[in-house]
Order: C-alpha cells, then structure tokens, then sequence
C-alpha cells in the first residue's frame, strides 16, 4: 500500500472515490490538486451523502471538508495523543508546499478500535441453506468452513471484537449438530440455543426471543459476514431512534445489455448501451429495539423482512445505515462461498 492508494482528484466522482476508500481499507481518501492537499473525505461523509439521496455522481470536492487537520514535516508531535484529541485515525504530513508526503494513522489495518458494547447479538441458524446444496445436506450452513473456522465463529471473533460476548442462536435444522460444535468447543462463548418447534422464518424465530432484552441488540444472518464499526452502527441507530436499523451495502451492477426506452405510444425514444446502476441492498444485518419483536405475530411462519414493511406501514421509524459492497461477505451461494474463502485467506497473509 503507497500514498496514491489514498488520493484522490476534486473531480472524482463520490463512485470513484467510494472504490478508492474500499480498496485501501482505511475509510478515508484525502483530495488533492497536484499532490497538494485540499480536502479530506472518509466513509462516514459518503454515508451522510447516501442517507440524503444524494447523487454519486458528482464531484467529491461537492461533499469533502475543505479543512483537513495535517501537520507539517519535521514538526515534533506525539502522533496518537493528537489524532485522539482531534478525533481523527489518519494525519496526513505535508511539505511547507502543502504537498503530501507521508499518512499517519491510529489504527493498524487488523486493529479494531477499544470499545466495549456488551450488546447481545442473535444469530439466526435455523435455516436449511438450501443454495449450499449439496454442502448442507450434510453440514448445517453455520458450520462450514470457511479456512479453518466456521463460518459462525467468524462472525462471533468480529463481535467480541467490539465487546458483543453474548450471542443467542435460534437453530432448527441440524441442531443438535450445531450445539454439540459449540459446546464441546475448545474455545468457549456464552452462547444461549432457542430452538424453533418448527420453520418459523425469520421473523418467526424471533418471536421466541420476546421478553428476553430489555435494550438495542443485533441480528445476523448466518451466512453473512460485515467488516464494519459496530460501534458507529449502534450509535447512528440510537441518535435516529429507530425501531430497527438495517445495514445496507451499495452496491454497482451493469446491465450486459443495450436496453430501450420506449414512449407512451411504443416509439424508441431513448437506447442505453450497457447501462449501470447503483442501489442499496439488504446485507441481513439489524439493529433492533426490542419492542419490535411485538410487532411480530405469535405461532406464525413470517420473514423478518415483512415485518418490517408491517412496521413503516404503522409509521415506525426505520432507517438505513449504508456501508461499502466491500466490506460485505455473503457466502449464501456457491460461488459467493468460494470468494469468501479466498478473500479471508488473502487477508490472513497480509
């Protein structure tokens, strides 16, 4: 990793310079003009920009803040005191030029900020994986490797990580299977098993719970992993006062066609060669309030996802936090599986 991984053009688009931020991994990109520094813009900016609808297509200058804290070359300073006072994890270092020549930073790539939420965390493990075929007929989805961990304990190291040590698992297919792993594991969580009496979907399953919390807990999927600040999650939830939180990636595809737009009378009036579109997309990650588990009808087969819609039909507050495609792992498919696979293995040797 060099400095170019972390500048960026005044007239890259917010696009491009959410793919520069994915890619060095530091949440940050620093805009310049000839190398010398005019703004800085980080992840958080870009969300703000998302959650206003705002378009990614225009300029990053549009939304960076114009007054980056740096220091100058040579000037004697304990680097992590100032970071800390200023609230910031990366310092970049100029020349009397202002041109960049170096980026200080609080954090390492592999170190997680020293938070403890003590947030319980559910873990819905009851489904089939029936996408994982022929895998799971044999394995339950929480079970499979991915390295030489399970996928589950993945997810778990990334909660306790941030102080998440309690983590209740609603199993149903293969569940014996699936506690006897955990108890007889080397490493031992503090881990609760509600057992579905039958597929309750994943609403359903989470009517089990009701009565268990008393504050905001998360909700995972499984199959899913997200290298994010949970911290930064909860507090954003918490400020907005929802009644659930989804966590939500953006994400670019493109159409491998030409398509046609057609007026009101059939006529052509518009042709996009291979156009490409950006959208926000459930990742399976939520942050709840526990009187949303009322809103969920008892002995009923319903999905989360309903739920939901039932919820801002009666007016309740629901909200998004947006997150990078990249820092998203879904390993619900086969090939999204064998990408996981590579993408941890490549990490690990960093």
């Amino acid at each position: 990793m060099n400095l170019q991984d972390f500048i960026v053009s005044p007239n890259n688009t917010v696009l491009e310079v959410m793919k520069v931020i994915n890619n060095n991994t530091k949440g940050i990109a620093f805009v310049c003009d000839n190398e010398v520094l005019n703004a800085v813009v980080t992840d958080g900016d870009i969300r703000r920009h998302i959650l206003k609808k705002g378009d990614l297509n225009v300029a990053i200058k549009e939304i960076a803040n114009n007054h980056p804290i740096f220091i100058t070359n040579g000037k004697a300073l304990d680097y992590v005191s100032y970071m800390k006072e200023n609230k910031i994890t990366a310092l970049p270092v100029l020349n009397k030029n202002k041109k960049m020549l170096t980026i200080r930073f609080l954090y390492d790539n592999k170190t997680l900020r020293n938070t403890k939420l003590n947030v319980p965390v559910v873990v819905m493990a009851g489904g089939k994986g029936t996408r994982l075929y022929p895998y799971t007929q044999i394995l339950p989805k929480p079970l499979i490797p991915i390295g030489d961990h399970t996928i589950t304990e993945i997810i778990m190291d990334h909660f306790e990580a941030y102080g998440c040590n309690h983590f209740d698992m609603i199993l149903n297919y293969k569940k014996n299977f699936i506690k006897s792993f955990f108890i007889d594991n080397e490493i031992k969580r503090d881990i609760s098993f509600i057992e579905e009496p039958d597929f309750m979907g994943t609403g359903g399953g989470l009517k089990l719970l009701e009565g268990r919390y008393q504050d905001t807990f998360f909700v995972t999927n499984c199959d899913i992993l997200i290298e994010e600040d949970y911290a930064d999650m909860i507090k954003y939830h918490k400020e907005q006062q929802n009644i659930i939180t989804i966590v939500s990636a953006m994400k670019k595809t493109t159409i491998p066609y030409g398509t046609i737009e057609l007026s009101e009378a059939g006529q052509v009036i518009n042709l996009k060669e291979k156009p490409s579109y950006t959208f926000l997309t459930n990742t399976g990650l939520y942050i709840l309030e526990p009187r949303f588990i009322n809103q969920i009808p008892k002995d009923t087969f319903i999905h989360i996802t309903d739920v939901i819609q039932a919820c801002i039909d009666k007016g309740e507050k629901v909200g998004v936090y947006p997150i990078s495609e990249h820092a998203w792992m879904d390993m619900g498919q086969l090939d999204e599986l064998e990408k996981m696979r590579e993408r941890l293995s490549a990490d690990v040797k960093l």
